[in-house]
């Protein structure tokens, strides 16, 4: 199965009945295995789940911890990214060169970089002391 498939295929599944906005997630791991997530809306709005994170979450409950590739797909009208707090959270588990596809359901597509979507990115490394 490819990403832009499982994307596709989970994106259905999303629960976005107060924005209606469905956005689609696909992870391949280093392994090769592809996780797949879907935004999972809540009525209180900060309780809601992004795309991004249920695929990261998906990947990091099947013991995997390493990111080749993502693709992200949504109905607009341009590819949209992933939030502030999703790009953290790929940069936690992707290496900065990381393929990023960014989709919409009408074929357009923006290719990136997990280092392009958050430079400045905070790491462990920001955290050590000399």
């Amino acid at each position: 199965m490819s990403l832009l498939k499982a994307a596709t295929d989970v994106r259905h599944n999303a629960y976005a009945p107060y924005s209606r906005f469905k956005v689609g997630a696909a992870i391949r791991a280093t392994s090769g295995v592809i996780y797949a997530g879907c935004n999972v809306e809540n009525v209180a709005y900060p309780e809601g789940t992004c795309a991004e994170a249920g695929a990261i979450a998906a990947m990091v409950a099947a013991g995997e911890t390493r990111i080749a590739e993502v693709l992200v797909i949504a109905d607009s009208p341009d590819p949209v990214p992933p939030c502030g707090g999703c790009r953290q959270k790929l940069a936690e588990f992707a290496d900065p060169q990381v393929p990023v596809t960014l989709c919409t359901t009408d074929g357009k597509a923006r290719a990136t970089t997990v280092a392009d979507l958050l430079p400045g990115v905070f790491t462990a490394a920001h955290m050590d002391r000399a």
